[in-house]
Order: structure tokens, then sequence, then C-alpha cells
């Protein structure tokens, strides 16, 4: 009887490609954000954005994202990420949204650029919102 045995290179790309695999699905998972040294900085797997507090120029809750066409990114259930394209001003609009049934916060930065943002936990979501828009008026208060 012969026995055959795998080859050594095709254990180690399996694992590999599992480990990989693994890596991917934490990374994208959930949103990650942090406001630091006058920076709102998120980030999710490889799409990340970092905006000035100083360029913040209003903040809002919408309840739906418009209809955006896709350049790069994902949507997954309920999670949607990546970098999009309004069909009616042509501009990129990054999207990092956890939950698209829970309300999403809308960020325009830079005059015209636009943000789209939520986590999977409401109050988490709530935080930001009140962080930001404390920002925005204390920018109006303010001003330079």
């Amino acid at each position: 009887m012969t026995k055959n045995k795998r080859h050594w290179l095709w254990n180690i790309l399996i694992v590999l490609t599992l480990a990989f695999c693994i890596y991917a699905f934490v990374a994208h998972y959930k949103n990650w954000s942090k406001i630091e040294e006058g920076q709102f900085k998120i980030y999710s797997g490889i799409f990340r954005q970092s905006i000035p507090l100083a360029s913040l120029d209003s903040i809002s809750y919408v309840k739906r994202i418009p209809e955006l066409e896709r350049q790069m990114g994902f949507s997954w259930l309920a999670r949607e990420k990546g970098v999009f394209k309004d069909s009616l001003t042509t501009t990129k609009v990054h999207v990092f949204v956890d939950d698209l049934r829970q309300q999403k916060i809308r960020i325009v930065h830079h005059d015209s650029v636009k943000l789209f943002v939520n986590f999977s936990d409401s109050l988490q979501t709530q935080a930001l919102y009140d962080r930001l828009n404390a920002e925005i008026i204390k920018k109006g208060e303010n001003p330079k």
C-alpha cells in the first residue's frame, strides 16, 4: 500500500490563506475612531480617513445614504464601507457604516467632501455626534 503525503508547501499555503482571511474579517468587522491632536480619525481595515476638526463644516443625522456609485469598497449584510462617488456632484464620499438600519452621521468637511459613519452601538454613534457637534459649536464661537 502506498501512502500519499500532502506536500508541506500546500500545508503552509492553506494556513496562510486562513490566517489572511481571519485578519481581513477582524480588520473590517467594525469601525475604530479617535479624536486626538485636533484630528478626527476613523478607520476600518484598509479604509482610513483623517479630518482636521477645524475643517468640519456641518454634521447631521440621516436615515439613508443617498444613491452612490461604488469606486472601491464592499457591502455585506448591514455593513457598507469604502469610497463612493456621488453621481450628482461627482465628489468622493467616504462611507464607514456598521449598521445600515440605524441612523448615520453625515459629516461635511472642506466645504463639500462628505463622510457617512455609524457604529453598531447607537450609544457610541450618539457620543461621536455630540463630540463632533461640540467641536463645530466651539469653532463657531472662535472664528479664525
